[in-house]
């Protein structure tokens, strides 16, 4: 799914993007509070990870906006004050959890992934469709006991697939949902991706396309 870090120490930035792209999550990154609050408004994003102290938009007045505006998105506030009272302070801006500095990358991408389940309807663990399974938690999946070799991308297609339980999932969503915002909008990205998907599913085929619609399984 697709994630915001808003963090104006870009190498902390950085290494928390990459990692979290590791885990498999389209991120965008943000090195100040304007920026980072156009961008949040911008783009449907499921988790924010908002550094609070921001300089210029600090990251309590991009917290007010966000739920001003009616932004759904999850934020896991980043902090180097830990007191109670900074724990209250950033809940009550509508922060959904709070992590303070230094931490753990591992437990960094738990929190996230938390959150990001609970940006979403309650999934089951393992999402299923004739004999294709995907597991949400390892992010593996599987087709009549195969194990399918498959990339992030082509991994958050099928899951979007999967969710959307017979519903056409367009284009723009796709691009929206699993790519970040480098991704070109006239580009081939979604179509070439899902002509791979198909060819690892295998047959008989499982993804139809929906003329001037989009994709459904």
């Amino acid at each position: 799914m697709r994630v915001l870090v808003i963090e104006d120490d870009e190498e902390l930035a950085e290494i928390v993007g990459a990692t979290l792209r590791r885990a498999q999550m389209a991120v965008d990154v943000a090195f100040d509070g304007s920026t980072g609050l156009e961008t949040a408004l911008l783009h449907d994003y499921d988790v924010i990870v908002l550094d609070r102290d921001l300089p210029g938009v600090h990251g309590d007045e991009i917290c007010r906006q966000l739920v001003t505006r009616g932004c759904r998105s999850r934020v896991l506030m980043l902090t180097a004050a830990t007191t109670t009272e900074d724990l209250v302070d950033g809940l009550s801006l509508g922060a959904d959890d709070y992590v303070g500095k230094p931490f753990d990358l591992p437990e960094l991408v738990a929190r996230v992934r938390a959150l990001l389940r609970r940006s979403q309807p309650a999934l089951p663990p393992v999402l299923r469709h004739a004999d294709l399974e995907l597991d949400t938690a390892s992010r593996r999946a599987w087709r009549a006991g195969r194990i399918l070799e498959l990339s992030p991308k082509e991994l958050g297609v099928l899951e979007l697939l999967l969710v959307a339980q017979g519903r056409v999932v367009s284009s723009e969503e796709l691009l929206e949902r699993v790519w970040d915002e480098n991704a070109d909008p006239f580009s081939q990205s979604v179509k070439t991706t899902i002509s791979r998907l198909r060819a690892k599913l295998g047959d008989p085929p499982l993804i139809e396309t929906v003329v001037q619609a989009g994709y459904r399984l």
